[in-house]
C-alpha cells in the first residue's frame, strides 16, 4: 500500500490543489447546512402562501353560512 508522497513503487504522489480542496470542503459543509435548514424550516414560501389563502377562503365561506342569532333569544 503506497502512502502519499511514497514514490518507491514507481508511481508518483497524488498532487492536490489546496485551494480546490478547501473550496470542495466548504461546498460540502454548505450542502450539509442547507439540508439541515430545509428540515428545520420546512416548506417553501409559495406553499405557505397557498395554504394561508386556502384557509382564508375556507373561513370566509364558513362565516358566509353562519346564522345570526340575537343574544336575548338564547
Amino acid at each position: 500500500m503506497a502512502k502519499i508522497g511514497d514514490t518507491t513503487k514507481g508511481g508518483s504522489a497524488e498532487i492536490v490543489n489546496l485551494r480546490q480542496a478547501r473550496k470542495a470542503k466548504k461546498r460540502r459543509e454548505a450542502e450539509v447546512q442547507a439540508a439541515e435548514n430545509r428540515v428545520r424550516f420546512g416548506r417553501p414560501g409559495a406553499e405557505r402562501k397557498r395554504d394561508a389563502a386556502e384557509k382564508e377562503l375556507e373561513t370566509r365561506r364558513l362565516d358566509g353560512h353562519r346564522l345570526d342569532r340575537d343574544d336575548d333569544q338564547g
